[in-house]
Parts: C-alpha cells; sequence; structure tokens
C-alpha cells in the first residue's frame, strides 16, 4: 500500500473546475447544474485521475466522492464511442440503490460529453438489460453480481474497459463481494487505469489495492477516525417499555428522518405502527422487491414519507439531501455500521443529529462501540414527552389519524409498469438550485 496522504487546499483557496483540468463541456454542465466549486475530494482526485494515474481515494461519506470519480471516468472516455456489448469505462458498486444513483449523478455531464451511461443490477429484467448493452454502453454502472451474470451468458465483455472505479469497497468486502470484484477485474485489460474509493483501506481491501492497481497515489481529506464537525452524536438512554413510544414521538417530527431497525421484519413492523399512529413512513430492506425499494426511496426522497425505515442495506445505497436526523432504534453491530448509518445525515456540509437508543442493558455495549466508532455522544436519559427529547431530536405527539397506503401505480397489459415509463422527475418548477458534491439537489434528489 503506498503512503497516504492527507490532502490540504491551497492557501490561494479551492482551483476552480477549469483550473482542475475538466473539458470545458463538462465544466459548463456542472455550471447548469449549480455545482460552484470542487469539494475538496474532488479538487484533491481529479488532477490525478486526469492524467491517467491509478488512485485510491478516501474521504468521510457525503464527500462528494461520486462526482471525483465520475467526472474523471466520463472525461476520459470523452471523445470515443462504445461497441456493442462491449463498456468502454466500469463502476463497481455494493447496492442496486447506490448504482441508480450514481447514474442519476453522472447523466448530466455524459450528457455533455455525448455519451451513454446504464446501469445493470440485480432484481430487474437481465432482457432489457442486455438490450442496452447491445446498444453500446460508454459508462456501466454496475453490482458484481448480476455483472457477472452478463460475463457468464456473454451479454458483456469486458475486454474494452479503459478505466474502472470500484466505490464502497470496503463495503464489498463487508458483504462478500471480493471473490466477483476480482474475477471482473481479471476480466478488464490489466493496463487499465482503476481507482478505488473505501472509507477504509486496510484488510481485504488493501488485498485488492495491491494486485489490482499500478503505482497508485492515495488521496484523503480527512484522518480514517476523524468526526464529522457539523454532525451531532447522542445516546438516549430509555426503558424498554416505553422505548416504542419514544421512536413514535421522534418519527413524528419535522424534517427527513431515517430510522435504522435490526431485522427486515422488525422494519415492516414499525412503519406499520408508525402509519397506524399517523406518521407517514416507508420501509427500504433486501427483502422487498426492486420495484418496491425504488418506491420507499422516491417516497422518501420527495417527502411524500419524511421517514424512512431501513435496515443496513441503506447504510450506504441511499444519499439523499436535508436528512436532518438518524435514529439507530436499534444499536448498531459494529463501529462501521455506526458509521455508515451515521453518514445518511450531515452531508456536503449540511449540519445532522445522530441519536442512538440505549435500554440500560445495551448501555454497555454501546459505550465501547463508540469509542471505537471515534465519536464522543452525549448521554441523556428521556421518556415519552421529555423537553430533552423534543430538544435534541424535535420529537412531538404523533396526530394520531393513520395514514393510508399509497395508491400504487397500474401495471400496463404489458408489464411496462408505470404508464410513460419515464424517471421520476424532481424540481419541477425549473428553478436553478444550489446543490450539494454527491450530485443532488438539495431537499429534493439524491445521488452516491
Amino acid at each position: 500500500m503506498p503512503p497516504e496522504v492527507l490532502w490540504t487546499a491551497p492557501e490561494a483557496g479551492m482551483p476552480s473546475f477549469t483550473e482542475l483540468g475538466l473539458p470545458r463541456p463538462v465544466v459548463r454542465a456542472l455550471d447548469a447544474e449549480g455545482f460552484a466549486e470542487p469539494f475538496p475530494i474532488q479538487a484533491a482526485t481529479l488532477p490525478e485521475t486526469l492524467r491517467g494515474r491509478d488512485l485510491l481515494g478516501r474521504g468521510q461519506t457525503g464527500s462528494g466522492k461520486t462526482l471525483a470519480f465520475g467526472l474523471a471516468l466520463l472525461s476520459r472516455l470523452g471523445g470515443g464511442r462504445a461497441q456493442p456489448r462491449r463498456p468502454r469505462g466500469l463502476v463497481l458498486v455494493p447496492t442496486r440503490e447506490l448504482a441508480q444513483q450514481v447514474v442519476d449523478a453522472l447523466t448530466p455531464f455524459a450528457r455533455a460529453l455525448n455519451l451513454t451511461i446504464a446501469a445493470v443490477v440485480g432484481g430487474v429484467s437481465f432482457n432489457r438489460q442486455v438490450a442496452v448493452l447491445q446498444r453500446g454502453v460508454d459508462l456501466l454502472v454496475a453490482t458484481p453480481g448480476r455483472l457477472t451474470d452478463h460475463t457468464t451468458q456473454r451479454t458483456c465483455d469486458l475486454s474494452g474497459i479503459e478505466i474502472t472505479a470500484i466505490d464502497e469497497a470496503d463495503r464489498m468486502a463487508d458483504m462478500g463481494f471480493l471473490p466477483q470484484v476480482r474475477a471482473i477485474l481479471d476480466l478488464t485489460p490489466a493496463d487499465g487505469q482503476r481507482l478505488l474509493f473505501s472509507a477504509t483501506l486496510d484488510g481485504d481491501v488493501a488485498a485488492l489495492v495491491d494486485r489490482y492497481l499500478h503505482d497508485p497515489v492515495t488521496r484523503a481529506v480527512a484522518p480514517a477516525a476523524a468526526p464529522v464537525a457539523t454532525m451531532d452524536h447522542h445516546v438516549l438512554l430509555v426503558d424498554g417499555a416505553v422505548k416504542p413510544r419514544v421512536v413514535t414521538e421522534v418519527a413524528a417530527r419535522d424534517g427527513r428522518t431515517i430510522l435504522f431497525v435490526r431485522t427486515k421484519y422488525g422494519v415492516d413492523r414499525l412503519v406499520r405502527n408508525l402509519r397506524r399512529e399517523g406518521v407517514a413512513a416507508a420501509a427500504l430492506h433486501g427483502g422487498k422487491a426492486q420495484n418496491a425499494r425504488n418506491r420507499a426511496i422516491a417516497e422518501f426522497r420527495d417527502g411524500r414519507s419524511p421517514v424512512l425505515v431501513a435496515t443496513d442495506v441503506a447504510a450506504r445505497g441511499i444519499h439523499v439531501d436535508d436528512v436532518s436526523l438518524v435514529v439507530h432504534v436499534d444499536p448498531p453491530a459494529d463501529p462501521k455500521d455506526y458509521l455508515h448509518r451515521a453518514g445518511r445525515t450531515a452531508r456536503g456540509g449540511e449540519s445532522g443529529t445522530v441519536v442512538t437508543l440505549v435500554t440500560p442493558a445495551e448501555r454497555r455495549d454501546v459505550e465501547q462501540l463508540t469509542r471505537q466508532a471515534g465519536v464522543r455522544p452525549t448521554l441523556t436519559e428521556v421518556s415519552p414527552g421529555d423537553a430533552a427529547l423534543t430538544r435534541i431530536t424535535g420529537a412531538r405527539a404523533p396526530q394520531g389519524l393513520p395514514v393510508p397506503e399509497p395508491e400504487r401505480p397500474q401495471q400496463n397489459p404489458r408489464g411496462g409498469g408505470r404508464r410513460g415509463g419515464g424517471r421520476n422527475r424532481t424540481d419541477a418548477g425549473g428553478g436553478r438550485r444550489r446543490r450539494t458534491a454527491e450530485g443532488g439537489r438539495r431537499g429534493r434528489s439524491a445521488a452516491a
């Protein structure tokens, strides 16, 4: 592993996107999308990646790494044209949601360079993906399992890959995907450029780096254990008998909120209870069909369901602006899970609060876990209706009127889903808004 270089902004100030070396069409698209200046992870990595260097990038979640690697890939691919079934660039990600959000974030810049971009993930039609690949894709964003299906069926040929980015590499390792990742990289040209972004760069990730990256430069924008300055951490000590009521009052707050629960069953049960109490909540976990997962994210993003209840499947795959509160309803299993869950708030320089609900029996374990995570939470004992609970979380009594289940779109006779088939649109008013470095319009859209 090469030595890690902690990047700091130059005294003269942050360089512009033009000064970083991005093509003019990309700079114009950035301006049109409302990006005023690069975030540190972008300024730290783009000069190296645009020159063709292999790179290890590490930045806190929400730091803007999607555009850091995405703009590099697209800029390097500009001017070429993909052949049928032979993509030219590849982004590997651990989850379906993250794949789609990377595509959404990068589409305006791909369009500016007349490049095509598409996602290949599980849970959706294989044959439709075959048709897309057959038309030719310049930049392919994929999960390892579904891409392996395509390479095995010979519907996708990776021999033309010029540049590969691996996002959330440590999450890939945690999910057991590294054997598939290695097999995929073995199908790409050995002399291709490779970028790897990860929250941690040790263990199995280090082995991946040593095998597949050539003389890489390493860039980080904060020490590995550095806390996010705009994120407040709290541990709320609560009696187990009243914990469900505390959860309900917190969920009834005003603001976009994510509640993390340990199991799929627990997610579905909590959503039912919240909706019965008048809290519009959506469920997200790996046991749901992909269209249901997409619908939950869309409802959360556009405000129809301001509360998202999720298992850890969402801890790295959901990037939605203006999530002001993350609640560990069930304490996370380890420090990594704590940080990944917490990273859903305080993104792109915004502020946010992270709360862990702890019963007396869980207190000692959670104290050890937060120390290992490098955070110092404030401990407060709370009960339903407490002023302290309201001060920390904005909790309030729910309205008590059950929330009906939302109407589902009718399927057309050919099974095409929602009539019109278009993507969910945001910011319909057409006004130009300041966007975050992760690619989403504040308060509306999401990216990775």
